[in-house]
């Protein structure tokens, strides 16, 4: 059994950012403008060294991260017994008092361990077994705020044992206050901005707003706002190293890097109750001075003024919110596209690839990403003004 110290740089150690598939490179570049070391690229997660203070601004500033774990302990694994027995050996007081919570993720790609949840199971019995067996007494399980969350991998037969420096995953930002059908998550909404190229350079629409995420976190972005600003807690909060100043120092700089942003940012939906709780989440998130929603029919709408636009948006796929003619739905995007949007960059993601070719306009760029489950892509429509041929003239 190893303990990784993790110390090869003065103080550093090694993390994992946690992200979305397709989302991978982004969140390297994230890392490395924030000022991270040895970035590496994974499968849904990428891995880089930092100080405790970084560890602090990846969980504040990143957009594209689900978690960023600590990696504390490795060591090989052959069977339920020989886990439990080197779970229960590791120094579990170093982490968290006896009257603390936990609660554990596993993850496992092996022939030995197929099933996450029993892997999590027996971790939570070797430490709370050495907690009873040590001290008299045993942490509870809290799933929703536990004192430590702790990460368990295991990669054939060898397991990492990290601890979750952010708590609830980073996607819950703390902004949103009332929910709607179908909303798209909002570390996705942030990568599909940025995969776009969009960063506040010009008007920005998504005339299919829903509760207005992509609005919100367009809005972050092209004010330079560090996304989980809004968060009540992080992980890191409750662990026995916390340094609050440090922490306050990480958050007073991050905010002297806010920018203005010289655009506007529009956003419609034919549901009234969708505009509503757009318009409560884009105040609760302190945005609505950048931000202008109304009850609009995309269908019915057409590009006002003569300046640069990007539109990005999520149209119903015909599962979570089901359309009476997919297909005609489609058609009317690429209508109105066509006609009433000239000079604009047109971005949007959908699963329903079949329903994609009714749109009836070649896709300039087409992006393989996941919204949760669903394998989707995140298409470009280069819009122009007058034909093709004229413009690029």
């Amino acid at each position: 059994m190893q303990e990784i110290t993790g110390l090869p740089m003065g103080n550093n150690f090694k993390m994992i950012a946690k992200t979305l598939y397709g989302l991978e490179d982004l969140l390297a570049t994230e890392l490395r403008q924030l000022g991270a070391s040895a970035v590496e690229t994974g499968t849904r997660n990428v891995s880089f060294e930092g100080d405790l203070g970084f560890m602090y601004k990846a969980n504040l500033c990143c957009r594209t991260a689900i978690r960023i774990l600590k990696p504390v302990h490795f060591f090989n694994v052959f069977n339920e017994d020989d886990l439990y027995k080197k779970i229960y050996d590791l120094p579990w007081e170093n982490y968290m008092d006896a009257n603390g919570s936990l609660a554990i993720d596993a993850t496992v790609f092996s022939k030995e361990f197929t099933h996450s949840q029993y892997v999590a199971l027996k971790s939570k019995d070797a430490i709370v077994d050495r907690f009873r067996d040590k001290t008299g007494e045993r942490p509870d399980v809290d799933l929703d705020h536990p004192t430590l969350r702790i990460n368990i991998h295991i990669d054939r037969n060898i397991c990492t044992v990290s601890l979750d420096s952010s708590g609830q995953s980073l996607h819950k930002r703390g902004y949103k206050v009332s929910s709607t059908v179908a909303p798209i998550n909002e570390v996705l909404a942030a990568g599909l901005i940025m995969l776009s190229g969009w960063n506040g350079q010009s008007d920005l629409l998504d005339p299919m707003c829903g509760g207005g995420t992509i609005l919100t976190e367009a809005a972050m972005i092209a004010c330079n706002i560090p996304p989980n600003l809004n968060r009540e807690e992080f992980g890191f909060e409750t662990w026995p190293d916390f340094d609050e100043d440090l922490f306050e120092v990480i958050e007073d700089a991050a905010l002297k890097k806010i920018r203005d942003f010289h655009f506007k940012i529009y956003g419609f939906d034919t549901d009234p109750m969708a505009v509503k709780s757009a318009k409560e989440n884009v105040k609760s998130a302190n945005l609505s001075e950048f931000i202008e929603i109304s009850n609009q029919d995309f269908f019915e709408s057409k590009k006002e003024a003569e300046r640069p636009m990007y539109l990005i948006f999520n149209p119903p796929y015909d599962e979570r919110i089901s359309v009476d003619d997919i297909s005609e739905f489609y058609s009317k995007i690429g209508n109105t596209l066509k006609h009433g949007y000239p000079a604009t960059q047109a971005w949007m993601i959908t699963s329903n690839l079949e329903a994609l070719k009714f749109v009836g306009l070649r896709p300039s760029k087409k992006i393989k990403i996941y919204n949760g489950k669903l394998e989707a892509r995140f298409v470009k429509y280069e819009m122009y003004a007058g034909s093709r041929k004229a413009s690029k003239q």
